[in-house]
């Protein structure tokens, strides 16, 4: 490397790779990024164990708790490591477009109360609230993905 690339260029990436973070890239686009500005770093990087933990350091919020608990693990290498962040990635924001979608149905149903489209336990309807809940689920229209 020290034949093709001049020590500025060597020594920008090292800084780039410390100043790494996920920030707004997926788990696989910051393993890309991760991986490609390693090379520039193998110092920083003496064994798998600091590989791991280099790369943990840099996740997002949504996903570093999970992998710095992992990475207690004595048999989590790399490989393994990037695959359980990709999959609590995904699994947590699966959980919150459900949670997305779960309330927009909630409000199109209390949006249709609000205005006398639902019964009301003041208007002689049932007084358990989630069978009243139900009813004016059913009534109210199925809320539209987000684009």
């Amino acid at each position: 490397m020290d034949h093709f690339l001049p020590v500025e260029i060597r020594e920008a990436r090292a800084t780039e790779f410390e100043n790494l973070k996920q920030g707004s890239k997926s788990v696989w686009e910051y393993y890309m990024k991760f991986a490609h500005l390693s090379k520039y770093a193998i110092l920083m990087l003496p064994t798998m164990e600091a590989r791991v933990r280099w790369f943990v350091m840099g996740l997002s919020p949504l996903v570093i708790n999970e992998a710095a608990t992992a990475a207690l693990n004595s048999n989590m290498n790399y490989g393994k490591m990037v695959a359980f962040d990709q999959a609590t990635e995904n699994r947590k924001l699966k959980n919150i477009m459900e949670r997305e979608g779960t309330s927009k149905a909630r409000s199109a149903g209390n949006f249709g109360e609000s205005f006398g489209g639902g019964r009301s336990a003041f208007r002689g309807g049932s007084s358990d609230p989630s069978q009243s809940f139900a009813q004016s689920s059913a009534s109210a229209p199925p809320a539209r993905p987000s684009q």
